[in-house]
């Protein structure tokens, strides 16, 4: 039977339900994930006069795997379990000696493994069985685009907040998937919430984190996408005066992302009905699709065709490919009179 699929919230359910396993192998791309598994279990296993004598932090690059199965072989010292923590645990070359101590592994040792940015060498399958066999392996995995408003929402409802879809998209397009900066920051917002009045609008998001409400991403693309000369240029101008509040590194991939699914909705079959139109693009709701119906509207097929590959142009200029002095806000300026004209 195939094994159920290790996901955080899982992890996290049966940690705080105290059904501790004696290893805790933590890898992948985002280390939001490894950093809240692994604090949770530094900071909850043990009370705080059990850690002294029963935690213990070890540095992949500082000792060897004999030395960390010796660590976890340790019986805790009046207290129910101990705790080894192994950071940076990619570093550790020869595994053999954990293979061995993971078929028997101490039941009062709790083994926490946190191995960022990559995971297992594949061709260590008889560590990754011994590891699961024992234990949790669990794989931190990046958030993709086009879910991070789902968890920006679902971060500030889970602490008694809302959050409207303008908010939303101005917070993702200005902070990005760095999900340690992203909940830093949506923290920081939740603070200044007053506690009669737990909604999230775009001035707070002004206020909070800093990013203009009338001059922004989001503000740029839906002047584009309703081919607003006059606000796409006022926009523009805005940022070459104001470098710091955005510039073409930070609107390029947005605006691919919006024309590249433009040119999949130019072959819907339903294109004219927002519900199909979310669900042929994977959108995560009809709202989401208004934009793509106003786009079609406004940009053929071909002129679709066009500004992707304008884009794509504009990307490589920006990265000094064929470009010997042209500056960003002109490289800007240029694409937005190509997409608007």
């Amino acid at each position: 039977m195939a094994q159920a699929a290790v996901t955080y919230e899982s992890v996290m359910s049966e940690l705080k339900a105290r059904h501790f396993k004696p290893i805790y192998y933590l890898m992948g791309d985002e280390p939001y994930y490894i950093d809240k598994i692994c604090d949770w279990i530094a900071e909850n296993v043990l009370q705080p006069e059990e850690r002294d004598f029963n935690q213990t932090i070890l540095f992949g690059s500082d000792v060897n795997a004999s030395q960390v199965a010796d660590a976890a072989r340790r019986y805790p010292m009046m207290a129910e379990y101990q705790v080894v923590i192994v950071k940076e645990a990619q570093n550790i070359k020869n595994v053999e000696p954990l293979e061995k101590y993971l078929k028997q592994p101490m039941p009062t040792t709790v083994l926490v493994m946190c191995h960022k940015n990559g995971k297992i060498d594949g061709r260590k399958q008889g560590y990754v069985k011994a590891i699961r066999d024992a234990g949790v392996l669990f794989e931190s995995i990046k958030l993709k685009e086009r879910d991070l408003l789902g968890f920006i929402e679902r971060y500030l409802k889970a602490k008694g907040a809302t959050i409207d879809p303008k908010s939303t998209q101005l917070i993702a397009d200005f902070i990005g998937s760095d999900l340690s900066r992203l909940t830093s920051e949506l923290d920081k917002v939740l603070l200044s919430l007053p506690e009669q009045d737990k909604r999230v609008t775009p001035q707070v998001v002004e206020d909070q984190i800093g990013v203009s409400k009338d001059f922004n991403g989001f503000e740029l693309r839906d002047a584009i996408v309703n081919r607003n000369v006059y606000k796409a240029n006022l926009i523009i101008k805005y940022f070459d005066e104001n470098p710091k509040a955005g510039s073409i590194y930070a609107f390029l991939p947005l605006l691919f992302n919006y024309f590249q699914n433009l040119m999949i909705a130019h072959y819907c079959p339903q294109k004219n009905s927002q519900e199909a139109l979310a669900e042929w693009l994977e959108l995560r709701n009809p709202w989401a699709a208004r934009d793509y119906v106003t786009g079609m509207k406004n940009y053929s097929a071909m002129k679709v065709l066009q500004i992707i590959g304008k884009i794509r142009e504009m990307d490589a200029k920006s990265k000094g490919l064929d470009n010997p002095n042209t500056g960003p806000g002109d490289l800007m300026k240029e694409l937005i009179f190509f997409i608007l004209h």
